[in-house]
């Protein structure tokens, strides 16, 4: 089974039924057992073409004219079942970057203790961040009973991680405020809960009406905002950090904080489909897109692959148990299901509070 969508219309999307390949020497057959869905996922097909999010899992061929089809990364769990590589052996369990899919097949190489990365020809462009599968059992953080938990909310956090790291990277840019849009959601949750802890820094969250009172209870915003509500917004030195993609949020706390917005970070797109009825921002710094595996290029150098996995490992421990206290987990099964819940996140229409793990 292979789950894709038309790259020029989310909604549309296919389940096709290949026969699997045979194996060719130095390639390994995974057999993908969950993966979790969220609004990220949304993100990736919103920047699919900008970040080449499209190009690690190409599509099946086509007719012309059928649509221009494409696979969307998830982030799951997967086993190994069949591999001619004698550093990977069968069975093992692996948690890494898939396509919504039964199976892929892989090219592992440059092992090491942890895991290894894919060498498959198609790959080698794109972020090796992404190109990377761990082994579970070597894995300290790795804990059995919350492989749910890993999936819907470690790459959420592992982006919210760098966009606080960041931010302290750059001595607040000059500031003491920071702003978050799409305030509900899980990687801004993980950005505000991060940067909350550090000394004398304030986090407003943007969020609409009905996430109100969800983003208050979690006490990791020192102010919940609406998003009609930007104009009243005390005018000092701050971060916008946009989680929402929103061209006409965006421009209004542009316009709002003028020459006291000290950066302004573009991170996702949950509002992806909105059509803006204004004009990009005038005031205010340009806005840069973050691209998270820059930032952890910069910290490999700074203080290597293990300083960093490190410094993530106890962020996340900390903050994965928290979460117990909000997240609920949904799970289910088959490509009527995982279409269900892409077009359920597709709308926006989501409860802040759960999780959704699916399994092809």
């Amino acid at each position: 089974m292979e789950f894709e969508v038309d790259r020029d219309d989310l909604h549309r999307s296919r389940v096709l039924e290949n026969a699997p390949r045979s194996l060719t020497d130095g390639e390994a057959r995974v057999s993908i057992d969950a993966f979790a869905l969220t609004s990220n996922n949304v993100t990736y097909a919103a920047f699919g073409d900008m970040l080449r999010y499209w190009d690690f899992f190409p599509a099946s061929p086509t007719d012309p004219g059928t649509g221009n089809w494409g696979r969307v990364p998830v982030w799951g769990f997967a086993d190994v079942v069949e591999s001619t590589v004698s550093s990977l052996a069968v069975g093992q369990r692996l948690y890494g970057y898939w396509p919504m899919a039964t199976e892929l097949i892989v090219t592992p190489g440059r092992f090491n203790e942890g895991g290894f990365q894919d060498l498959a020809a198609h790959r080698q462009e794109m972020a090796s961040a992404y190109n990377r599968y761990l082994f579970v059992d070597r894995d300290p953080l790795y804990d059995a009973s919350r492989e749910s938990q890993q999936m819907v909310l470690w790459p959420l956090f592992m982006t919210s991680f760098l966009i606080d790291d960041c931010i302290d990277d750059n001595a607040m840019f000059g500031a003491k405020t920071v702003v978050v849009s799409s305030a509900s959601s899980k990687t801004a949750i993980g950005t505000a809960y991060l940067l909350a802890a550090r000394p004398d820094v304030r986090v407003i969250g943007l969020t609409s009406a009905g996430n109100a009172d969800f983003v208050r209870s979690l006490g990791c915003y020192h102010d919940t905002v609406h998003y009609r509500d930007v104009d009243a917004l005390d005018i000092e030195d701050a971060v916008y950090v946009d989680i929402a993609g929103n061209l006409d949020v965006r421009t209004a706390v542009h316009e709002r904080f003028a020459e006291s917005l000290q950066a302004s970070l573009i991170v996702g797109s949950t509002h992806w489909d909105y059509k803006a009825e204004g004009a990009a921002p005038s005031k205010g710094p340009n806005p840069e897109f973050f691209f998270a595996p820059t930032q952890i290029s910069k910290r490999h150098d700074d203080w290597g692959p293990q300083g960093l996995s490190d410094r993530v490992g106890e962020a996340w421990a900390r903050y994965s148990y928290w979460t117990d206290t909000w997240i609920k987990i949904e799970t289910s099964r088959g490509a009527s299901a995982i279409e269900s819940v892409f077009t359920t996140l597709l709308s926006g229409q989501v409860d802040p509070r759960v999780g959704y793990v699916l399994a092809p």
